[in-house]
């Protein structure tokens, strides 16, 4: 029998945000904007550990979150904090500190993805890995519509050849959703979609990403829709 992967889910988190200011702990439809994705990765029975490399350990002290049996806060080193830093540099220190078969990454401004997607990511790539015939899976959008250049040059369609949108070649946005690969495809490449990546298409609802003012209406909105619907 396969022994059982230990599977560690990355939330890297900054005190700061350029655009929104605060907006990991601003209040987000009735809790701090961070606790919407960390309570749907705690869901998840999969997910061993949550780990959260942040230079924040007081402001989530201030909201009730320290580490636990599943939530590891390990405070961020003085030369990964900025927002110059890439996040491969973030994650690399993860990594090499925190053993896991597997590794999940997601962000705090994707307060919508929901347990269903993460569990079919999870799904998807567990498979391929054991197929072979993936090492690393990350989320998209699938788009059919028509796109051009900045000089108006149509880049997928055939302007004098109108066809139907839903007969358009699709295209796929990386979505930054989720991420999802081991520290051998992490190293392959430094990064967290390896050489040989899936995609995992998602529905575009969940994954609005928070990036400034407007996303952050945005996704307010669709998370009231969606907490009345469900009542």
């Amino acid at each position: 029998m396969m022994a059982k992967q230990r599977i560690v889910a990355l939330l890297p988190m900054k005190a700061n945000s350029e655009r929104v200011r605060g907006k990991n702990f601003r209040d987000f439809n009735g809790k701090p904007l961070f606790r919407w994705i960390l309570d749907t990765l705690l869901s998840i029975e999969a997910i061993d550990q949550v780990v959260i490399n942040t230079d924040a350990r007081a402001i989530l002290a201030e909201n009730g979150l320290v580490d636990t049996a599943r939530i590891k806060i390990r405070d961020r080193k003085p030369e990964i904090c900025g927002d110059f830093v890439s996040m491969n540099l973030v994650l690399a220190d993860d990594v090499a500190n925190v053993p896991a078969d597997t590794y999940l990454m997601t962000h705090t401004t994707n307060p919508l993805l929901s347990v269903g997607s993460v569990k079919g990511a999870l799904d998807l790539y567990l498979k391929g890995v054991a197929e072979r015939t993936c090492d690393s899976v990350f989320t998209v959008n699938k788009f059919q519509t028509r796109f051009y250049r900045a000089d108006v040059s149509a880049i997928n369609h055939d302007p004098n050849n109108l066809i139907r949108t839903q007969d358009l070649e699709p295209w796929f946005e990386e979505n930054s959703n989720l991420y999802i690969f081991s520290k051998a495809s992490f190293a392959s490449t430094n990064a967290r979609i390896g050489k040989q990546p899936l995609m995992y298409e998602m529905g575009r609802t969940e994954s609005v990403d928070i990036d400034d003012q407007e996303s952050w209406h945005m996704a307010e909105a669709m998370s009231m829709y969606l907490i009345n619907k469900k009542n």
